[in-house]
């Protein structure tokens, strides 16, 4: 993993602070508006689930960062520089980048499309340790030495994002990374994300709502080409006006709304029957415990009490229309 989490003490955007500026972008195809006025900033060491219904203009976003399609109007900076026929080819090389497709080569060997993927950003020397060590985080040493076209669909996926880290990339845009992965492969490629975004920028659009919950520090909600929301991953769940966790809990006796509002966290309670309460917390500590504790100290008996957590994919349902 040091490899994909190097210093780039030959990278010469050091001196900039890495991130993705994205200012008005608009995109048209014909009289199609694909995306309209698209604005946001991506920082440095940020993890951010960018998230859309199909043809919200999610990868026509993603292809616009990487520089292979252009914007019709609006500006795109990588490491405070302008995406443009000038620069498009050297930022490239600072952009390792996954799309939703994942073109392979499939009559290529694993390492002899990494060797050639290596290749198309100039990397000479220690070519076989850049090698190794990808293939090493990305899973794909027991497939090595295979062709590509007899791989599973999951480790064909694997050599897709094993070539966007090919060249220690500043900057990951994955477009659905874990398509197509068994469980055990998906908690593996999160760790791998999660891990490279210690020092990375990543974009990663998904639409395993779980996936962004167990990752990301951001999210990004695209609908109709627009910007529904962009909020941190705790205050995402402010977008439906609910509090992120809701308890019910049932007393042996009365306990009164006033005692229980005392218990810090909580932000309404309403009685739903007698000795009954529907309680909304904020903040991400579970208030089950401050709950038993309050019955223990006010003499009360917990007889039953369930928990519901607001869920991105409710989020994502109210925002976008579901």
């Amino acid at each position: 993993m040091d490899f994909i989490l190097s210093s780039f003490s030959q990278n010469p955007f050091n001196d900039y602070i890495m991130s993705i500026a994205v200012q008005g972008v608009t995109k048209l195809y014909g009289e199609q508006r694909a995306l309209d006025d698209v604005s946001f900033e991506v920082r440095t060491g940020e993890i951010v689930g960018f998230l859309g219904p199909n043809g919200a203009g999610k990868s026509t976003m993603m292809k616009i960062i990487t520089g292979f399609i252009p914007a019709t109007s609006g500006t795109v900076l990588i490491n405070e520089m302008e995406i443009s026929d000038e620069h498009t080819g050297e930022l490239r090389k600072h952009i390792g980048y996954l799309p939703e497709n994942n073109p392979l080569y499939p009559e290529m060997y694993v390492r002899e499309y990494l060797g050639f993927a290596a290749s198309l950003y100039g990397m000479g020397n220690d070519l076989k340790k850049h090698i190794d060590k990808v293939i090493e985080v990305t899973g794909l040493s027991p497939e090595q030495k295979k062709k590509i076209g007899s791989l599973s669909k999951g480790f064909r996926q694997r050599v897709g994002l094993a070539q966007a880290l090919i060249h220690n990339p500043d900057i990951l845009i994955l477009d659905e990374a874990t398509t197509g992965l068994d469980p055990n492969q998906i908690v593996e490629i999160r760790n791998l994300i999660r891990d490279a975004g210690k020092e990375k920028t990543i974009m990663l659009s998904t639409h395993i709502m779980q996936e962004v919950e167990a990752i990301c520090d951001r999210v990004i909600i695209i609908d109709k080409g627009k910007i529904v929301a962009d909020e941190t991953k705790n205050n995402i769940y402010s977008k439906i006006g609910r509090s992120k966790q809701v308890v019910l809990v049932e007393f042996d006796n009365d306990a009164g709304e006033w005692e229980l509002m005392k218990i810090t966290g909580i932000v309404n309670i309403k009685k739903i029957r007698d000795r009954s309460y529907l309680i909304e917390a904020e903040g991400e500590k579970d208030i089950r415990p401050e709950i038993f504790s309050f019955a223990v100290n006010n003499n009360l008996k917990v007889l039953s009490m369930q928990k519901e957590v607001n869920s991105l994919e409710e989020v994502f349902r109210h925002l976008t229309g579901g």
